[in-house]
């Protein structure tokens, strides 16, 4: 669809060409109704610190929070913490006790959609507030919106109503989609085009781009432009475009991450320069298009050869970024697990769900012939794909968390906790995973001398877990992990996330899930 004579202003194509579609945006938030703050001072006593970085759980600790900020961290009693009543203290300080509790840093989503408008083709759009509160009730407090479907504009006024906590809502980091590609909307012609359309971008307050692929000369010209600027940029190199330039090319160029695992294999090929597809190929068959995509990295070269190494090396020069979101093809190689998860029936909105049906022109709806023959191609898929992303780890190359969520299956926050569960069966230790969901994250999005880990000086992202939340990431889910009690030979479902802390804004994580409980029965009660 070519754009050139609507009026959308630089990064609002994609919501303009939507909107023209009859598929609305969601309703944006516009109050906050949960979160008690901001607090002038938080103080947090006697907890285990997980910090972020990579280093083990130490304890007992006392944390000081003043006006949004970390300003004290250090053995429990080591910190002058001036107490309330006295005069040197304040009405407005929130002391917790926290023994026997942990503490991490805020997630940090670095694959993330606020809904999007192709699932208004199966009914009235999920409210904004919906996705918000899932993703605080399971720790999001940053999220980079990869595309703003949305819009751009759209996007922007709820990443300022976020930050100034007129809304409950993560951190919104905006990427604004680059017009030039092939299978959504193209309004740019030249490189030139291309570079100042990234200039507009910035002006408008972008903080970076989302590729699909374009021309290459393009693709080259706005990533030089946002290098020139200092704006990031991440790509899903899609298959109309990847055999011009996969993902070791455009890192060259610049690109700062590389979304899911599309132009990846491509790098690896030796036998031939792109992948074999079969004669009856259409990339616009939703089935065709996966079903092939299971197959790429089984046509390329395996761990351990000469060209893989090469690969990794290539990359690790680039300081390349990849961001795999194995959650939302979890699916694809096991279709009724992914299906029958427990939160489903509780958490999962009715149009979300409709829209995971299978259906003809619905992307990622494919599941129409899905068949055994595709599942064993995608497990042998994870299995090289998740050696790739640990090995590069394994070489100082950074992997971050991202969702992906409200396709194939993954609804908001559930599909964060699930790659997290992911990226530990690819080899990760759990202190590894809870680094890339955090301090990795804020370096990705260059964010991390503010957010990402505890660290006196940096923002209060904070959540705080009734148990350690390493001994095993189910315990993260909003519906919990099943567990025996021995004494009442009844199951129970244990959770650890008790309270998320967003820049001195307290959220309490069962009050947000009872909150999307409540939102999904009244709209199943309304279809």
């Amino acid at each position: 669809m070519d754009t050139d004579q609507a009026a959308a202003a630089p990064g609002d194509e994609f919501g303009q060409m939507f909107a023209a579609a009859g598929l609305p945006s969601p309703e944006p938030a516009t109050c906050r109704d949960r979160g008690k703050g901001p607090f002038r001072r938080i103080i947090l006593r006697n907890a285990v610190v997980i910090d972020g970085s990579g280093a083990p759980p130490w304890g007992p600790a006392d944390l000081l929070v003043e006006d949004g900020r970390i300003t004290g961290l250090a053995k429990a009693g080591k910190i002058r913490i001036p107490q309330p009543g006295r005069p040197e203290g304040d009405a407005e300080t929130l002391d917790i006790n926290c023994e026997g509790k942990f503490l991490t840093p805020g997630f940090v989503d670095c694959h993330a959609h606020i809904g999007a408008p192709f699932h208004a083709k199966n009914g009235p759009m999920p409210k904004a507030d919906y996705v918000y509160k899932l993703w605080l009730a399971h720790g999001v407090t940053t999220i980079r919106e990869t595309g703003c479907f949305n819009g751009l504009s759209w996007t922007l006024e709820q990443k300022l109503a976020s930050e100034e906590h007129r809304i409950g809502a993560p951190r919104i980091l905006a990427y604004a989609p680059f017009p030039a590609t092939t299978d959504y909307v193209k309004s740019l012609h030249t490189p030139d085009d291309a570079r100042r359309w990234v200039h507009k971008v910035k002006q408008r307050g972008a903080d970076g781009i989302k590729f699909f692929g374009a021309p290459p000369a393009m693709m080259k010209a706005a990533l030089e432009a946002c290098s020139e600027l200092g704006l990031r940029a991440c790509c899903h190199h899609a298959q109309l475009a990847v055999s011009r330039m996969n993902a070791l090319r455009t890192a060259g160029w610049g690109l700062t991450s590389t979304e899911h695992s599309y132009g990846i294999p491509e790098t690896l090929l030796e036998e031939s320069t792109v992948q074999a597809f079969p004669a009856d190929y259409n990339y616009s068959d939703e089935y065709v298009r996966f079903s092939t995509a299971g197959r790429t990295f089984q046509q390329a070269a395996g761990p351990g050869s000469h060209k893989w190494e090469h690969v990794q090396n290539e990359f690790l020069n680039a300081g390349h970024t990849f961001v795999p979101t194995f959650n939302v093809y979890d699916a694809n190689r096991d279709l009724m697990r992914t299906r029958r998860a427990d939160w489903h029936e509780r958490y999962t909105d009715p149009t979300l769900w409709s829209y995971f049906q299978p259906q003809r022109g619905g992307h990622g709806a494919y599941w129409y012939r899905w068949s055994t023959t595709n599942e064993v191609d995608w497990r042998e898929t994870f299995r090289l794909w998740m050696r790739f992303v640990n090995d590069y780890k394994n070489r100082g190359g950074r992997i971050c968390v991202g969702s992906d969520s409200g396709f194939m299956f993954q609804t908001y926050g559930f599909g964060y906790v699930r790659e997290l569960e992911l990226l530990q069966e690819a080899g990760f230790l759990p202190l590894e995973v809870l680094r890339s969901a955090t301090l990795w994250g804020a370096e990705l999005l260059g964010i991390a001398d503010d957010v990402g880990t505890l660290e006196i000086g940096k923002r209060a992202d904070i959540l705080i877990h009734r148990a350690n939340p390493l001994t095993d990431f189910k315990l993260l889910y909003g519906t919990g992990a099943m567990r025996l009690n021995d004494d009442t030979q009844s199951v129970e479902w244990d959770r650890s996330l008790i309270t998320v802390i967003k820049g001195g804004i307290l959220f309490d994580a069962e009050e947000l899930l009872a909150d999307v409980e409540a939102m999904v029965a009244e709209r199943r009660d309304a279809a």
